[in-house]
C-alpha cells in the first residue's frame, strides 16, 4: 500500500506542478477574463486520460505501478474540477456571464472530444 501511495504522490506532484506552470503562463500571457489556463490544462488531461486508458486496454501499458502514476497520479495532479468550478464561481460573482457558460460548454464539449481523440488514437498503432 505505502508503495502504491508514493507512486500517486510522485505523479500528483508532477502533475500538479505542470499544471501550473502551463496554466499561469497562458493566463499571464493573455488579458481576458476567461479562465484559458484552466480550460487548456481541463482539455489537456483529458487527452491525457484518454491515451492511457487506451493504451492500458490494448495492452502497451501492463504496469500497475506506471498505470496508478499516470492515472490517479498524473493526471489527477495535473487536472482538478475544483479549480474548474472556483473559475466558475468567479465568472458568475463579478458577472461575466458569457464567459462562465462559454466556458463551461467548451470544457464538456471538448474535454469529451479530446477524451475520445486520445482513446482512439491508440487504436491506429
Amino acid at each position: 500500500m505505502l508503495k502504491t501511495l508514493l507512486f500517486i504522490g510522485m505523479g500528483s506532484f508532477t502533475g500538479g506542478i505542470l499544471r501550473y506552470l502551463i496554466s499561469r503562463y497562458v493566463q499571464n500571457s493573455l488579458f481576458t477574463s476567461f479562465p484559458l489556463g484552466t480550460f487548456l490544462v481541463n482539455v489537456l488531461g483529458c487527452f491525457a486520460i484518454g491515451l492511457f486508458y487506451g493504451l492500458f486496454e490494448r495492452g502497451n501499458l501492463l504496469n500497475s505501478n506506471l498505470r496508478i502514476f499516470l492515472t490517479v497520479g498524473f493526471c489527477g495532479g495535473f487536472t482538478t474540477f475544483s479549480t474548474f468550478m472556483n473559475d466558475n464561481i468567479q465568472l458568475f460573482k463579478n458577472d461575466h456571464f458569457f464567459y462562465l457558460s462559454l466556458y463551461v460548454t467548451l470544457s464538456l464539449f471538448l474535454g469529451f472530444v479530446m477524451l475520445y481523440l486520445g482513446h482512439a488514437l491508440t487504436k491506429l498503432f
